[in-house]
């Protein structure tokens, strides 16, 4: 089933994304606002750049580590793991594991067409995609 479909069958495409200059604060409220784990940060030409989530955005917030005007920009992850529109279901999963953390995976993977963003694909949007 995983190996027969494909991340463009599953996967969102319309993706909320912020600017490396946006204000973690403002970050972390988009975040809740749209309930989604995620952002991927573009640049004003839109090529990814990064990614920050609202796990390590939230627990900075709590902890106080972030300074007044601290970017996004200052703190997302620049190895971001993604996967192609082509791809079936099956890889999505295993990167999903393979670059997870010890206690988890990976919840969403941008989905990237010749370095362009394209979509995103969630673990909900895999599990949804499951006929039993």
């Amino acid at each position: 089933m995983l190996r027969k479909l494909k991340v463009k069958d599953v996967m969102s495409q319309t993706v909320i994304t912020v600017p490396p200059t946006e204000d973690v604060v403002f970050a972390f409220e988009k975040l809740m606002k749209y309930k989604i784990s995620s952002l991927p940060v573009v640049d004003d030409n839109g090529k990814l750049v990064g990614i920050v989530t609202a796990t390590d955005l939230g627990h900075n917030l709590i902890l106080d580590k972030y300074e007044l005007g601290t970017t996004v920009g200052e703190v997302m992850v620049d190895q971001v793991i993604y996967v192609s529109p082509e791809d079936d279901l099956a890889t999505a999963v295993q990167k999903m594991h393979e670059y997870g953390s010890d206690e988890g995976i990976i919840n969403q993977l941008i989905v990237l067409d010749d370095h362009k963003l394209v979509g995103i694909v969630s673990d909900g949007d895999i599990i949804r995609s499951i006929k039993i």
